[in-house]
């Protein structure tokens, strides 16, 4: 009877554990989000909610995930709760915790004490040392529990003693520079929260080497989903400025077949009755991005191939890869001054879409080459193989096997590419830049032949020509438009053209691997 008693009790005891652990991330969370709202100006010290504003109700839930934290620590030490922690911290918290503790101390000692250099330093390296230690001494329990709810319990203090206040600000001596309260007290409780998450976390899975892995989860998985509360954020925010706008005036008609978009189908005029377009500015982004990858992406795709399949493993791959990825790391305004300097002076001494497109195209280069090798040496050694012993030639097992097997990181390092390629401004005004005035280039409809060589020419691709970006700059930075309504439209329609290239893309992956598994 005791046996099925004590294993009761320890089921209970687990369950409780668990609950709080659970609640710890959830109200950190919320917490997290809060924080973002505040930094972001939604939630302000003066909204409140049954009769506390924010920066209370945020403090309170730190107030009570801090003790709660160190219970969780305290608990696991004293066998409280079952959990296997190891005898000793690991270096990454007591790093993190050690840095916190460095930066309050020192800060604490020079701005709030007023402390000499040296001394505040010492004072830093003192606190960052000891904390440190510490974490890396101590029982992992201990370890990771204490200063994660020491941390959310001392921010709680503050914002609820009145130290901390949304109308509190900080100037530090030497800096011209001012924090306030409204931003101070936001990042601060984030910080907490997210570190009082991770030890719950971490915690929950009881500690040692499953419970770190947990916590790295969590904290890859927190990062993922603020990514894409980023990006749908950005995507929101320019829609709601420039959808209105963008879609003035549409009119369809299916029993008609009449479709009609002014701001996307007319161009721009400078007439105060009559409504401006963008469409020579995206017909000059498209031709831009049709363009560069017509011109990186053979040069990119064969280049990976002779490094992965024919040339040796030696120092001429090693300086290869090295350029590569120096290049990628290249500003692009380095490629733009490249083209103008080299590019603008061989082609009439005049900026052109056609050096837009070779500037691009070099800039989509080397990533298109990184990831086309990576794509072709993941195709498995048994391809070339079973390949060889039929008899076929090394050219016809990369051409038929390798490469088709490998078309689909090909595709996704395309994507990335034009992704980048298609909203740059810096190289298109310096090599391209067109008018807000000017047609749309008429690349198909320019083509001549002639009876010299190079025996076909084509004036609108030497020609200027407009684009998104440079117009988008034009407008709103430099105030051409003098229409700030206007802008926020063009961004409205240049996140849809390069978010149409993605969707093309990703298609495209899509199609090939779905042939490839059919195959």
């Amino acid at each position: 009877m005791s046996t099925v008693t004590d294993h009761a009790l320890r089921s209970d005891q687990s369950d409780g554990f668990t609950r709080l652990t659970d609640g710890v991330v959830g109200v950190g969370i919320t917490v997290i989000g809060l924080s973002v709202l505040a930094i972001a100006r939604v939630v302000t010290g003066d909204t409140t909610a049954f009769g506390l504003g924010a920066f209370e109700w945020v403090a309170l839930a730190l107030a009570a995930v801090g003790p709660t934290v160190v219970a969780l620590g305290v608990g696991s030490f004293l066998g409280t709760f079952e959990t296997t922690p190891e005898e000793r911290g690991t270096v990454g918290p007591a790093l993190g915790f050690g840095g916190i503790a460095f930066v309050a101390g020192g800060l604490t000692a020079s701005q709030t004490l007023g402390l000499p250099l040296v001394a505040s330093l010492a004072t830093a390296v003192v606190s960052g040392v000891a904390v440190g230690g510490f974490v890396a001494l101590a029982r992992e329990d201990l370890g990771t529990t204490l200063p994660a709810g020491g941390f959310a319990l001392l921010v709680g203090a503050l914002v609820l003693a009145d130290v901390l206040t949304a109308s509190w600000t900080w100037a530090p001596e030497g800096f011209s520079v001012t924090f306030p309260g409204y931003m101070v007290i936001p990042v601060l409780a984030g910080a907490a929260a997210l570190v009082a998450c991770w030890a719950a976390v971490s915690a929950r899975s009881g500690f040692g080497a499953a419970g770190r892995q947990s916590a790295a989860y969590f904290l890859v998985g927190l990062n993922a989903i603020g990514m894409l509360v980023v990006l749908a954020t950005l995507i929101l925010f320019i829609g709601v400025k420039g959808f209105g706008r963008a879609t003035q005036g549409i009119v369809f008609d299916p029993l008609a077949l009449e479709f009609r978009w002014p701001f996307v189908m007319d161009g721009y005029n400078f007439r105060p009755d009559v409504a401006n377009g963008v469409f020579p500015a995206v017909a000059g982004t498209v031709w831009l991005v049709i363009g560069a990858v017509l011109t990186g992406v053979p040069l990119a795709v064969g280049a990976a191939v002779f490094l992965s399949e024919y040339a040796e493993r030696g120092r001429f791959t090693q300086l290869v890869e090295v350029a590569t990825n120096g290049l990628w790391s290249t500003p692009s305004v380095v490629f733009g001054l490249f083209g103008y300097a080299f590019l603008v002076p061989r082609f009439g001494n005049t900026t052109s879409l056609l050096s837009g497109m070779l500037v691009l195209g070099f800039m989509l280069l080397p990533l298109v080459t990184i990831t086309s090798r990576e794509a072709i040496k993941a195709v498995p050694d048994e391809y070339r193989d079973a390949s060889a012993a039929l008899g076929v030639s090394q050219w016809e097992t990369i051409r038929s096997v390798v490469v088709p097997t490998a078309l689909p990181g090909i595709v996704t390092g395309v994507i990335l590419g034009v992704g980048r390629i298609a909203g740059e401004t810096a190289p298109i005004l310096l090599v391209m830049a067109g008018g807000l005035r000017d047609d749309a280039p008429s690349v198909l409809g320019s083509f001549q032949f002639v009876a010299r060589p190079p025996f076909v020419v084509n004036d609108a691709l030497l020609q200027s020509a407009p684009a998104l970006p440079y117009q988008l700059y034009a407008t709103i930075t430099a105030g051409v438009s003098g229409n700030e309504e206007f802008g926020w439209a063009t961004a409205f329609v240049l996140l849809a053209v390069v978010l149409s290239f993605y969707a093309i893309g990703v298609g495209t992956r899509i199609y090939f691997r779905r042939r490839l598994q059919h195959e």
